[in-house]
C-alpha cells in the first residue's frame, strides 16, 4: 500500500513543533505510521525546525524553555515507533494493512484498542455507524455501509481523516487504506463510500461540520458531527 494523498505542509509542521490540536495530531500519528513518504517529509521538518531554533541565538533566559520545546519535537517523533524495536522494523511493511483486516494503527491503540474487530459501532443514520473517543469527542470512527453518499457539506475549521479499510470517492479523487484528507474551510465536498466493502476511517474535526442542506442541518444536532 503506496498512499496517494498525504499531509499537508502547514500539518507536518505544526506536528513537528508539537503545535497541532491533540485530536489533529492523533490522525497524522496515525497516516505517518502507514506513508513512508511522509515520515521522510516529517524528517525535513525537524530539520528545518531544529536549524530555526539554532539561529535565533537566545538569551540565558530562554534557554530553558527552548530544551523544553526540543524535548516535545523529539518527543513526537519517538511516538511514531518504539525506541525499542530494531531499526529493521521500524517502518511497517507497505502490505501489512491490506492482508490484515484487523489492523489497527498504534497511535490509536489508546482511544479505540487494539484491533477493528473489537470495535463496538453505535448507529446513527442509515449505513452509518460511529465510535467517539473516551474523553476526546472531536475524534471518531466511522464505519459508513459500500454505495452510501454523505451530505454535502465543508467544515468550520480543520479536518483529518485517515482511511483504514475501503474507500470513497469526492472531488478530491478516491481515497484507499493509508490516505489521508487534510481540509479546511475552504474545502467542500460530498464522499461517496466505494463498493465492496465498508469504508472504515478515523476523522479529527476542529469545528462542526457545515452541511449545505436543511434536513442534514436538523439531523445533525442528533449525530453531533
Amino acid at each position: 500500500m503506496s498512499p496517494n494523498h498525504h499531509l499537508d505542509e502547514s500539518t507536518l509542521m505544526s506536528y513537528a513543533a508539537g503545535a497541532l490540536p491533540a485530536p489533529l495530531s492523533i490522525v497524522a500519528g496515525a497516516h505517518l505510521e502507514l506513508c513512508a513518504h511522509c515520515r521522510r517529509r516529517l524528517g525535513a521538518a525537524e530539520a528545518i525546525g531544529a536549524t530555526l531554533l539554532e539561529q535565533t541565538q537566545p538569551s540565558a533566559a530562554d534557554e530553558a524553555r527552548l530544551a523544553v520545546m526540543r524535548e516535545a519535537m523529539l518527543s513526537q517523533l519517538g511516538a511514531l515507533v518504539p525506541a525499542d524495536r530494531p531499526a529493521e522494523v521500524r517502518s511497517l511493511p507497505p502490505e501489512r494493512p491490506q492482508a490484515d483486516p484487523d489492523y489497527m494503527p498504534a497511535a490509536l491503540h489508546p482511544y479505540f484498542g487494539p484491533s477493528l474487530s473489537r470495535l463496538r459501532w453505535r448507529w446513527i443514520a442509515p449505513g452509518v455507524h460511529c465510535i467517539r473517543a473516551v474523553g476526546m469527542p472531536e475524534l471518531i470512527m466511522l464505519k459508513i455501509a459500500p454505495g452510501k453518499s454523505l451530505p454535502l457539506h465543508s467544515h468550520g475549521s480543520s479536518e483529518l481523516t485517515q482511511v483504514l479499510r475501503g474507500a470513497y470517492n469526492d472531488a478530491l479523487g478516491l481515497f484507499a487504506p493509508g490516505d489521508v484528507a487534510d481540509l479546511d474551510q475552504c474545502v467542500e465536498h460530498q464522499p461517496v463510500t466505494a463498493p465492496g466493502a465498508p469504508c472504515i476511517c478515523v476523522s479529527a474535526l476542529d469545528a462542526p461540520l457545515v452541511f449545505s442542506g436543511w434536513l442534514a442541518r436538523k439531523i445533525q444536532r442528533f449525530v453531533k458531527l
